[in-house]
């Protein structure tokens, strides 16, 4: 019993230590790095994204959401624009064209011919033009993403007014397929 009994005693002061030295820490660096509040309120005070994009005015806001706004306009177009790339890419290649012939080397006479006259090099180009737009999609994506979890209700209004700005601009330039009736 007298072991437990100072087992216990050493212990509840081992933790008491540990809470002040956390506490002194946080107090410390507090000045520093300010807690982030996890629900949506309107302020124009903002970090964004990196240290030098740190919101202090009304003005800074209103840049900080018109540059917010424009990304998610550019992430829209992006978006539309890989489908039409899409379209395209369908366009190249044949429709009997496979997989073997796509691996397959043809010989042609120069380089320049080769390019344009080889269904694999046109899917090549195409393909990794594809990959280079998903890229840029995908970050500039994370990137609204991050500033939307900033929870500044400004910043959530600009992207959502962007996206849907992006929207209405680039979705007329998507090609329109005809529609199959069946009967």
């Amino acid at each position: 019993p007298y072991c437990d009994a100072l087992f216990a005693r050493t212990a509840a002061r081992k933790r008491k230590r540990k809470e002040e030295v956390t506490t002194q820490l946080f107090l410390a660096f507090a000045p520093k790095y300010r807690m982030m509040p996890m629900h949506f309120f309107f302020s124009d005070k903002v970090m964004l994204l990196f240290d030098f994009w740190d919101v202090q005015s009304p003005a800074g806001m209103v840049l900080s959401v018109l540059v917010v706004l424009l990304l998610a306009v550019l992430y829209e177009t992006i978006k539309v624009g890989k489908a039409k790339l899409f379209q395209k890419t369908k366009l190249a290649i044949p429709p009997n064209l496979n997989q073997e012939h796509l691996l397959e080397d043809h010989e042609c006479v120069n380089s320049v011919t080769l390019q344009y006259s080889n269904p694999s090099q046109r899917w090549f180009w195409f393909h990794a033009g594809q990959s280079l737009v998903h890229i840029i999609q995908v970050v500039l994506g994370y990137l609204v993403m991050l500033c939307v979890m900033s929870y500044n209700s400004w910043i959530f209004l600009g992207v959502l007014m962007g996206s849907a700005i992006g929207y209405y601009l680039a979705y007329p330039l998507l090609p329109q397929t005809p529609s199959i009736v069946t009967g």
